[in-house]
This record gives structure tokens, sequence and C-alpha cells, in this order.
């Protein structure tokens, strides 16, 4: 399991965005997080609960007292915490593209670990490998999350990625 995070202030959103679902307490969070994310990011509590605490201190979330669990520090949002999330999901529209940036960057690094010459790294017993059985299973276990999230099969594009940027109305060069 990965045990550092993703991009700067994707917990933050993420956690605004559970909180609109329901009060939540720390570690409730934690494991969301590590669902959402199939168990590849495990934030903190170190991470989390200054978050909890900025919004808190933001006025974007509020703590509440329950009476059924008193011992837990629940916070749920506020209407400025509403506000906010809504100015997030209308910039974070604008990160698709940095997401794909990230997964395509790492993929293609692993994969030139795989195949060019110039990197010279050795296979260790019982380790993961930059090959191509490895590289392999990279690109099936995306599939396989695509087919599982999508509820359709795979299907193979024939578009170049020009064609594709066309078809979609994307700038390559746009940053």
């Amino acid at each position: 399991m990965r045990k550092s995070g993703p991009p700067k202030g994707l917990i933050a959103y993420l956690v605004l965005e559970l909180l609109e679902e329901k009060p939540r307490y720390g570690y409730e969070i934690l494991k969301e997080i590590r669902e959402i994310s199939g168990g590849h990011w495990e934030p903190s509590y170190g991470s989390v609960y200054p978050i909890l605490y900025k919004f808190e201190e933001k006025g974007w979330a509020e703590r509440i007292e329950r009476d059924d669990e008193p011992d837990r520090k629940y916070f749920e949002l506020t209407d400025d915490g509403h506000a906010e999330l809504a100015d997030r999901r209308a910039s974070g529209s604008e990160k698709a593209r940095d997401f794909a940036d990230v997964i395509l960057g790492f993929f293609h690094v692993y994969a030139a670990f795989s195949t060019d010459d110039r990197f010279e790294i050795p296979d260790i017993e019982g380790e993961w490998r930059f090959d191509e059985t490895f590289s392999r299973w990279v690109v099936e276990q995306v599939v396989r999350h695509y087919e599982h999230y999508f509820d359709t099969e795979f299907e193979r594009l024939e578009a170049t990625p020009d064609a594709f940027y066309e078809r979609h109305g994307i700038d390559p060069d746009e940053e």
C-alpha cells in the first residue's frame, strides 16, 4: 500500500466531498479515502485532522457532539463549507489533464525502466520488477478498473492522440 499521498490539495477536496455526504470523524475519513483510492493512498491522522481543524478555523466545518459517540470528534460542513466545495468542484474540472499526465508520465517512466538500456535496475527476488510481465500487469489492472467503474468492456481506441484530441476539441499544446 502506498503511504505517500496524492497531489497537493486533493485530500482536502475529498474531505469536503465526504463531509457533504454526512458528518464524519477523522478515522472514518481515512478509511473512505483509502477505499476511494483502491488502497493506494492511506493518509495519516497527521494529515486529515489538521485539514479538519483548518476547515473549522475557516468556518467551512464545525465540530458536532453526538450522544451515541461522545468521545469522537465529528465534523459537518457549514454553509461556507458548501460554498467552498462548489468553488473547488468548479476548479477541479481543470485538473483532469493533470491527472492524465501523472498517470501517463509514470507509466512511460516505468516502461522506460523496463526497456531502455540506459537504465540498469537489478531484479530483486520477491519484489516488483521493471519488465514486460509487470508492465502488462499494470495495464491489465487499469483495464479492469475501467471495466468495473464504467460497467462496460474495454475496447481499444484506434485513434491516434492527435485524432483523439481533435475529436474532443482539445488543444494538446494548451497548458
